[in-house]
């Protein structure tokens, strides 16, 4: 991975404290009235009620060493890490890594920009298996519960959970004879995935039992499909949802298409609602599918432009297609959305999308996690702009009950398929 300035600027921040810290302290009041006097200038601390002595400054006694290398701008927060690190009477309890995490997100946090994020080693590791489409565990999803116990909220069918005995509702207290009380979900999630064919011991406490018993599960390699049909096969509308672009999404979703064609459908729903996006390089694979050559987006960063286009006509270019979108369509999902409203390629249905039209690139830490970070900003083809406004639905249909909108908005697509496979139109 490639190696920027600030990583090299974080890896020197080993001990600095977080900036939530400054958050909760206690400070001075400007307020007359908090602060106990009627007309204290709200520029000086009236010191009469702390401890019997004088605030001083002392000045260093010997050199906190080198700070070669950092900027001028984070000399202080080197001398910061250097006092904290040679006399703080805590200091040989201080976790170096925790410090470490907590100074890569005190400089996120001075950054303004909700897609720019710091992630840890672990959520690293879960994340990537889970965007490469299959993982190796025991094949259940989890959650927290608001005591802090660890739900399975449901066995994957056909799973090695399921062929276990776990049930949904079950409490998982132990693995391998290590109890989860106090871990984070992601912490009890690495402790309970592991390679195929290993063994891992559950401490299971099933629905409305108050004893913990022991099952044994064999984990496998678990697939996590992004791509699924909601229609039944072959009908004469295939209705195929896409739930986020992962690494295989692209080939599952052409050999999809290709077998309801072949069975007999003349037309697509595609469903992109509470799609959140994932890795780019799938979505341009799907617009090769279902477009001819055309812009697909105009990226800007601040280097330049880059206009990214689609491949001559795929597998799917000439089928009728309406494509469904609600708010939570994001990032990839408007990508799509964009493409087909500019070029008239398809008809869209549903709600105004969410609106992250941000370039985000990963560079790994030497620490194992990573930066997730704003480079730029995408356009559609007819640069419209998509960060902070979403893009709107040529038909909108919602409802606050959302299977109703579901409902809804799956029959007005079905309306304008119907019409458009009886005309001929693409």
């Amino acid at each position: 991975m490639k190696v920027t300035l600030l990583t090299c600027i974080l890896g020197l921040l080993l001990l600095l404290g977080s900036c939530d810290s400054l958050d909760n302290a206690s400070l001075p009041s400007s307020d007359p009235e908090a602060s106990g006097t009627s007309n204290a200038s709200p520029d000086i601390q009236d010191v009469s009620e702390s401890p019997p002595y004088n605030p001083t400054v002392t000045p260093l006694d010997v050199p906190l060493g080198s700070a070669k290398g950092v900027p001028k701008e984070l000399e202080s927060v080197w001398e910061a890490w250097s006092l904290l690190n040679s006399d703080h009477v805590d200091r040989n309890e201080f976790e170096a890594e925790s410090f470490e995490e907590f100074a890569i997100r005190g400089l996120i946090d001075g950054v303004d920009d909700i897609h720019t994020s710091y992630i840890d080693p672990t959520v690293l590791e879960i994340e990537q298996e889970d965007l490469s489409g299959q993982f190796e565990g025991i094949g259940a999803h989890v959650k927290l519960r608001e005591d802090g116990a660890i739900l399975i909220s449901s066995p994957m069918e056909g799973g090695p959970a399921e062929a276990a005995g776990i049930r949904a509702g079950d409490i998982v207290t132990a693995v391998d004879g290590e109890s989860l009380e106090g871990l984070s979900l992601l912490e009890a999630v690495s402790l309970i995935r592991g390679p195929k064919g290993s063994t891992v011991v559950l401490g299971i406490r099933h629905l409305g039992d108050l004893d913990v018993v022991e099952i044994s599960v064999v984990r496998d390699v678990i697939a996590l499909p992004s791509v699924n049909l909601r229609s039944e096969p072959g009908a004469p509308i295939a209705h195929i949802r896409i739930s986020e672009f992962k690494g295989d999404t692209a080939q599952r979703f052409e050999d999809m298409l290709q077998d309801q064609v072949e069975l007999g459908s003349k037309g697509l729903i595609l469903d992109l609602r509470y799609n959140p996006g994932g890795y780019l390089q799938q979505v341009f694979e799907i617009a090769d599918i279902l477009l001819d050559k055309q812009i697909i987006l105009i990226e800007e960063r601040k280097d330049g432009e880059l206009i990214w286009e689609s491949e001559d006509g795929g597998l799917g270019a000439q089928i009728p297609t309406v494509l469904l979108v609600n708010r939570y369509s994001a990032s990839g999902s408007e990508i799509i959305m964009g493409a087909f409203q500019d070029f008239g390629r398809a008809p869209v249905v549903g709600e105004k999308t969410f609106g992250k039209g941000t370039v985000n690139v990963f560079r790994q830490l030497s620490n194992g996690g990573g930066l997730y970070m704003s480079v730029g900003r995408w356009y559609t083809p007819m640069r419209r702009e998509i960060e902070g406004k979403g893009l709107e639905p040529d038909y909108e249909v919602t409802a606050r009950d959302i299977n109703k909108a579901d409902v809804m908005q799956v029959e007005k697509a079905e309306e304008l398929l119907s019409d458009m496979i009886s005309t001929g139109q693409p």
